[in-house]
């Protein structure tokens, strides 16, 4: 047993390697690029080359800054910027103009208010992901991101369901799970907000 698995994570580990070097030396071809904990490897590839990247995953690399390069990617759609350092996104982020789903869960540091400023730049943002980045009130910046259809704040501090709400008229579904919700707001689960939520 103890075998099978091991083969299993060398076959991961080759796999990510594989995509890490084609990347590297086929970037017009790179539709997908997981990078998650490969810091080291962040110097190695020319981001502004990944002219078609759709995907691309920054998860836990401890970034204090955004490689500017980034920036360039007119493709991308997905984008996980999950458990990083940086505490702001910069403006030169709103340059993503077809990015569509965006992840910031674990970042405990973040400007929430700055962030979701620039995020209001971006006309095809769809899904966002912000959890366990310990919220305790949703920003009224989040009212701006006015073609959001899916919020993701689970195992955050809420005591509430975010106020205005329903001022984000695109909204399809809004995930509260693990927060500190009060009963008297979980009663009105079954309430017609006009979108599914989860407690």
């Amino acid at each position: 047993m103890v075998f099978l698995i091991s083969l299993k994570m060398s076959a991961q580990i080759i796999s990510e390697q594989e995509n890490i070097n084609n990347a590297i030396l086929n970037p017009e071809k790179t539709i997908r690029l997981d990078l998650t904990n490969h810091i080291d490897d962040l110097n190695k590839i020319d981001f502004s080359k990944l002219v078609n990247l759709e995907y691309l995953s920054l998860k836990d690399d401890h970034l204090k800054e955004i490689p500017k390069e980034l920036f360039s990617l007119k493709k991308l759609k997905i984008l996980d910027l999950s458990g990083n350092d940086f505490k702001v996104l910069p403006k030169e982020f709103s340059k993503l103009q077809n990015l569509e789903e965006l992840y910031l869960n674990n970042e405990n540091n973040i400007d929430l208010p700055s962030t979701l400023k620039v995020l209001s730049k971006l006309p095809k943002l769809k899904s966002l992901h912000l959890e366990n980045d310990k919220i305790n009130s949703m920003p009224n910046e989040i009212y701006k991101l006015k073609n959001l259809e899916f919020l993701y704040l689970k195992r955050n501090n809420l005591i509430e369901i975010p106020k205005k709400i329903n001022s984000l008229s695109h909204l399809k579904y809004l995930d509260l799970n693990e927060n500190n919700i009060k009963p008297e707001f979980i009663e009105t689960k079954n309430l017609n907000f006009g979108f599914k939520i989860d407690f």
